[in-house]
């Protein structure tokens, strides 16, 4: 952080944690150097003075599209309950790996999955929707909330008055 003769004060980037489309317009998520992680804020990137930065990232997502591997499935067993138990000793969680963000969001063969982002790991690994709910439930809901748009009505037009003329 610097501050000119003017009195503005100039925020440097320490680096980009995450990307989102908010509204048509690319936002990035920010680590603000000198400043804690819960002061990270989603800027949109005509508000950025960090092209290198912004480079650096964008490259990292086309090489983490290329190295991530396909959700692994489990062969048909006709008893759901010996279903449950292997995909539950297959599961990262299980493994005791730290859950950090979810990416993304598929439908495999009718089951909803995550694409968990691991603490410490670069990889990514689909796991149960299910099972990230009951394990951590404020990630899930961090991940909807980042992705939840409302659209109000801001015109007279769509609301009826019951008036006598």
């Amino acid at each position: 952080m610097d501050s000119d003769d003017e009195g503005t004060i100039e925020f440097y980037v320490e680096r980009i944690e995450d990307k989102r489309i908010n509204y048509g317009k690319i936002e990035y998520y920010l680590k603000w150097k000198g400043y804690p992680r819960s002061e990270n804020t989603w800027e949109p990137i005509d508000n950025l003075n960090c092209s290198d930065l912004v480079a650096a990232y964008e490259e990292s997502l086309k090489n983490k599209k290329h190295n991530m591997k396909p959700p692994s499935f489990v062969p048909s067993i006709k008893s759901k309950a010996k279903q449950k138990a292997v995909e539950v000793n297959k599961s990262e969680f299980d493994r005791g790996f730290e859950p950090e963000r979810i990416l993304g969001v598929s439908n495999v063969s009718g089951e909803l999955k995550f694409l968990m982002k691991w603490s410490g790991r670069e990889e990514a690994d689909f796991v149960s929707a299910k099972q990230a709910n009951a394990i951590c439930p404020r990630i899930v809901i961090q991940f909807y909330e980042e992705r939840i748009t409302w659209h109000t009505s801001g015109s007279d037009d769509d609301k009826t008055e019951d008036t006598a003329e």
